[in-house]
């Protein structure tokens, strides 16, 4: 076993990006829908949301509170640039949750206004995107996200040859974006 986390979460752009048979742990992973711009099928999604609940998997969709609540999502997630609040009535199902992203102080603060319990926090380790030199560290992450009772997950440059520094990391989870596109076997060393 590599590392051990309470929840690991997985970003997809598209339905076809993640084979569900090789997620063996109930209650583990969960995947968050980016839908950008593609044209899934809804009825495509809403069938794939009932594969994901069998296997006990929690599904949110990016940014789209009116279809994660129609296709009875596990949750939505909200991204940095979501500073939408979400309407409390609709949101009131006990097993709807809130999720969002944050870089920096300020989007902490905007998450947990919009009701988020769980805040992915970004850019943990260097990264080789273009624009984002900054990056927290284990030590860094460790400080910031002690001053809060929200659950965080550390999201950023997690790679095969970095997961036994996880096991220092103060988080509730992690989060996997482009490693889990580049290297799906990835998710299997998880547990």
């Amino acid at each position: 076993m590599f590392i051990k986390k309470n929840k690991y979460y997985i970003y997809i752009d598209n339905l076809s990006s993640i084979n569900l048979n090789i997620i063996k742990i109930n209650d583990k992973f969960n995947l968050i829908y980016r839908n950008n711009g593609k044209n899934e099928k809804i009825s495509e999604i809403n069938k794939f949301i009932r594969k994901c609940k069998k296997k006990h998997i929690d599904f949110f969709i990016q940014n789209d509170l009116s279809l994660a609540l129609k296709l009875g999502a596990s949750g939505v997630y909200l991204s940095s640039h979501n500073k939408e609040m979400p309407h409390k009535n609709r949101t009131n199902a006990k097993q709807f949750k809130i999720i969002g992203s944050a870089h920096n102080f300020g989007e902490i603060s905007t998450k947990l206004k919009q009701g988020c319990k769980t805040i992915i926090l970004s850019r943990l380790f260097k990264t080789d995107y273009k624009n984002k030199k900054t990056f927290y560290g284990i030590t860094k992450f460790n400080l910031l996200t002690e001053k809060y009772n929200s659950y965080f997950v550390a999201l950023g440059g997690i790679r095969s040859e970095n997961l036994m520094k996880l096991k220092i990391l103060k988080c509730h989870g992690i989060a996997l974006l482009s490693e889990a596109k580049k290297k799906p076997a990835i998710i299997r060393r998880l547990f």
